[in-house]
C-alpha cells in the first residue's frame, strides 16, 4: 500500500540516467515535487510517484528505459494510485511513443518543461488518463525552479542550456534546443546562495561552456565569469564542463591559472584524433588545434589533469584513422578518458552515413583504446606517489570503503583518492577537507594509507552531519534577455597555486 493511501504526503523517487545536466535537472525535479508537497520515499518503500529522467545519447538508452518500465508495471498494479512519469531527452525524442509502448505510464514531459511536472501529475490523476506534454522551446530557464541539492559540499550551476553545434553523431541539440545563456549576475547569485548553505565546490554546466556569452555578444564572457567566482568568499573550488575545442580561448587558460579557486582540471572532448573523422563528425577543429590547447594549458598549469571523451568506430573510420587517435591519446597524456563505441542514433546525420563499421571491428578497436588509455593513466598517476594532496571528502565515491576502512574524495585536480582516516577516525565528515600523502597509484584512483597530514572541519561537513541538504529557490527571472549584461566585477589580483 502506498503511503498516500494512509493519509500521509505522497512520496516520490527520481531515477536519473545520463550526463551531469540530467543529474542537475533531477535536483530541480526533486525541488519542484517537494515544493508541491511530495516527500522523498524511504529506501525500502514503494513510492507514490516514480520519475525517470532519461538520456537519449547512447543506443541502449531506449532498451534500458522500457526494460525498467516493464519491471515497474507489476509494482504499480499492486499499488492503486501510483504514478509513473518519464522526462528528459528520451521523452523529448519519443514523445507519445512512450505511452504507446508502455500504456501504464501516466506522464511524459520533455527537456523544455520540467516545471510542468507537478501539474501534469495532478491532471493525469484527476483525468485518469496519460498526460503527454512536450514543448519545442524553453519557456522558463530551468534555474528559476526550486532545487533540492543532493550534496552538502558540491553543487551544479547551469550557465547555459542547449547547444548551437551540429556534430553529426549527436542528438542533443535536437532535444535541448539552441543555446540560451544566463546573465552573469544570476549565475553568481546562485553560486553565492550555495556558498551561504555551506557548499565548497561548484561546477559550472553547459553543453559548451566556452561559447557562453554568444547570446549577449561577449566571446570572452566565460573567462570573466571564472575570474568573478574568485571574488566569492568561502567558495574553495570551481570546475566546469564541458568546453569545446573550437571555442577555447587563451583568456580561459589565463583565468584558470590566475584564479586561486578554479581547479586545474579540464575535461575537453577529443572524440577522434583523425582529422578526416573530425571533419565527418563536423567537429570544427583538428588534432593539431586540440593538442595546441593542451600544450598551452600545461604551460600555464603544469599540474593540470586533463580528461576527455573519445568515440571509436565512427562510420568510415579506417585503421589509419584509429591509429591516429591512439597517437593523439599518447601525446595528450590524459588523466582519464570516457571511451564509447559509436552508437547509431536515429535522426542524426551519422546514422545514415555509408561505411557503418561491423561490431567486431569496433569492439576490437575499443579494447585497444582502453588498453592504451589505462597504460597512460596508470603511468600519470604513478608520478603522484609521494606527493601531498588536498581531498574534499565525498559520499559514495569508494565502493570498497567500508570493507577497506578507507574514506574517499576528490583531489583539486579531480582525481579520486581513497585515504585512511588514521587518528582522525570517526571525526571526518563528507564535505570536510583532508590533507594526506599519496602512497599508491592505480589506473583510475590513488590511495593514501598513511596518517593524514591535517583535517579541517567545514560548514559543509556540519551540514552533512546534521543531515541537511542545500535547497535553493529559483534564481533569475525567466529567460535571458537580449543585450549586453552588466559588467562582471574586476578580478582581484591572485597568486599562482
Amino acid at each position: 500500500m502506498t503511503t498516500a493511501a494512509l493519509g500521509s504526503p505522497r512520496t516520490y523517487q527520481v531515477r536519473t540516467y545520463g550526463c551531469q545536466m540530467n543529474v542537475h535537472d533531477s535536483e530541480r525535479i526533486s525541488g519542484l515535487l517537494e515544493q508541491a508537497g511530495y516527500v522523498r520515499a524511504a529506501g525500502s518503500d514503494d513510492p507514490d510517484v516514480v520519475v525517470f529522467n532519461t538520456c537519449a545519447v547512447r543506443e541502449n538508452a531506449d532498451n534500458r528505459l522500457y526494460g525498467n518500465l516493464g519491471h515497474l508495471r507489476p509494482v504499480k498494479d499492486k499499488h492503486p494510485g501510483m504514478q509513473i512519469a518519464v522526462g528528459g531527452c528520451l521523452a523529448q525524442k519519443d514523445r507519445g511513443e512512450i505511452v504507446r509502448r508502455a500504456p501504464w505510464v501516466d506522464v511524459v514531459f520533455g527537456t523544455h518543461n520540467i516545471g510542468s511536472l507537478p501539474v501534469l501529475l495532478d491532471r493525469a490523476r484527476h483525468n485518469a488518463a496519460a498526460e503527454v506534454e512536450i514543448l519545442e522551446s524553453l519557456e522558463v530557464f530551468p534555474s528559476t525552479l526550486p532545487t533540492r541539492r543532493e550534496s552538502t559540499y558540491a553543487g551544479w550551476v547551469s550557465i547555459s542550456v542547449g547547444c548551437n553545434n551540429t556534430c553529426t553523431f549527436c542528438i542533443v541539440p535536437a532535444l535541448r534546443g539552441k543555446e540560451k545563456d544566463r546573465r552573469p549576475g544570476d549565475i553568481l547569485a546562485e553560486v553565492r546562495a550555495l556558498v551561504a548553505e555551506g557548499v565548497l565546490e561548484v561546477t559550472l554546466l553547459g553543453q559548451n561552456v566556452n561559447s557562453y556569452g554568444v547570446e549577449f555578444g561577449d566571446r570572452l564572457a566565460f573567462g570573466k565569469l571564472l575570474r568573478a567566482t574568485g571574488e566569492i568568499d568561502g567558495l574553495e573550488r570551481v570546475r566546469f564542463t564541458s568546453p569545446h575545442p573550437k571555442d577555447f580561448t587563451d583568456d580561459v587558460i589565463a583565468a584558470m591559472a590566475e584564479t586561486p579557486n578554479v581547479c586545474h582540471s579540464l575535461h575537453m572532448p577529443l572524440q577522434s584524433g583523425s582529422d578526416d573523422v573530425l571533419r565527418a563528425m563536423r567537429r570544427s577543429y583538428r588534432s593539431d588545434r586540440y593538442l595546441g590547447i593542451i600544450s598551452k594549458v600545461r604551460a600555464a598549469m603544469p599540474d593540470a589533469a586533463i580528461t576527455t571523451d573519445i568515440i571509436v568506430g565512427f562510420p568510415g573510420e579506417t585503421e589509419a584513422d584509429f591509429v591516429r587517435t591512439l597517437d593523439v591519446v599518447r601525446e595528450a597524456r590524459f588523466a582519464s578518458a570516457f571511451t564509447f563505441q559509436y552508437s547509431k542514433r536515429p535522426g542524426t546525420p551519422a546514422a545514415s552515413m555509408p561505411d557503418q563499421l561491423p561490431k567486431q571491428v569496433v569492439q576490437e578497436r575499443y579494447e585497444r583504446l582502453l588498453a592504451a588509455v589505462e597504460e597512460i593513466t596508470w603511468a600519470e598517476n604513478r608520478k603522484l606517489v609521494g606527493t601531498p594532496v588536498e581531498v574534499l571528502v565525498a559520499v559514495g565515491e569508494g565502493r570498497k570503503d567500508e570493507r577497506t576502512g578507507r574514506l574517499s574524495g576528490r583531489a583539486r585536480d579531480g582525481r579520486l583518492v581513497h585515504f585512511a582516516a588514521g587518528s582522525y577516525a570517526g571525526q571526518i565528515r563528507p564535505g570536510d577537507i583532508v590533507h594526506t600523502t599519496i602512497d599508491y597509484a592505480a589506473p583510475h584512483h590513488l590511495n593514501a594509507d598513511g596518517e593524514p597530514l591535517a583535517h579541517r572541519r567545514t560548514r559543509a561537513g556540519d551540514a552533512a552531519e546534521a543531515g541537511r541538504a542545500p535547497r535553493t529557490g529559483g534564481v533569475s527571472l525567466g529567460l535571458p534577455t537580449v543585450g549586453v549584461p552588466p559588467a562582471l566585477p574586476e578580478p582581484a589580483a591572485a597568486c599562482d597555486r
